[in-house]
């Protein structure tokens, strides 16, 4: 890469980071490019000549928020071998690191806009279906292997995780007072163990 592209996807990235903070800041529906601009340090003007739509560059944040709960979890779960650790490495990627997490409060944004903006609503449902079907996947190799006897599909079961992690994940960021991390991860568990019949016992 030249240095000058190299200059050009730095500045990018950092508008896309400008971009998060103002969605959390301003909400989904309500950023506009003079905020985004502030949050960079620039003037609107510079923000438009890298994104001259506004939409663009939302999108590229939500995505890059959104990479984090699937691309990023597949990469880990192909360094491990064990079921029962791939299933714990996952419930527990799937939650919050706490109750200023910005990728998570995006996510929450987006789900409240999703019911007015039929593309936020397309980006949720393929990140949903994508993160069952990595937990289907865990789920089946599980049974393969041996080590969990489900008590319903793996598909059921992996939307129930998804949803599970959905809700503990709002609810953190909402900052309730007696579920913070590590609660909700006991509660996913909880679900886990009595559907795969495994004690869910590891390093993670």
């Amino acid at each position: 890469m030249t240095t000058s592209r190299k200059r050009r996807a730095d500045r990018q990235q950092d508008l896309i980071e400008a971009a998060r903070r103002a969605m959390v800041r301003h909400g989904t529906d309500g950023v506009q490019v003079k905020q985004v601009a502030a949050e960079a340090g620039l003037t609107s003007g510079a923000v438009l000549y890298h994104y001259a739509d506004l939409r663009d560059l939302l999108l590229d944040a939500h995505h890059a928020g959104m990479e984090r709960f699937y691309e990023q979890r597949v990469r880990r779960l192909a360094e491990v071998a064990d079921p029962v650790e791939k299933l714990l490495v996952t419930i527990k990627s799937g939650l919050p690191g706490g109750p200023d997490d910005t990728d998570v409060r995006l996510l929450c944004e987006l789900g409240g806009a999703a019911g007015r903006n039929r593309v936020y609503a397309a980006l949720l449902t393929t990140l949903f279906d994508r993160q069952v079907s990595m937990y289907q996947t865990i789920l089946e190799s599980g049974v393969a292997q041996g080590v969990f006897t489900l008590t319903d599909t793996a598909i059921t079961i992996g939307r129930n995780l998804v949803a599970l992690e959905d809700a503990y994940g709002y609810r953190i960021v909402a900052r309730h007072p007696t579920i913070g991390v590590a609660e909700a991860e006991e509660l996913i568990l909880s679900y886990a163990r009595g559907v795969t019949g495994n004690p869910l016992r590891g390093r993670s």
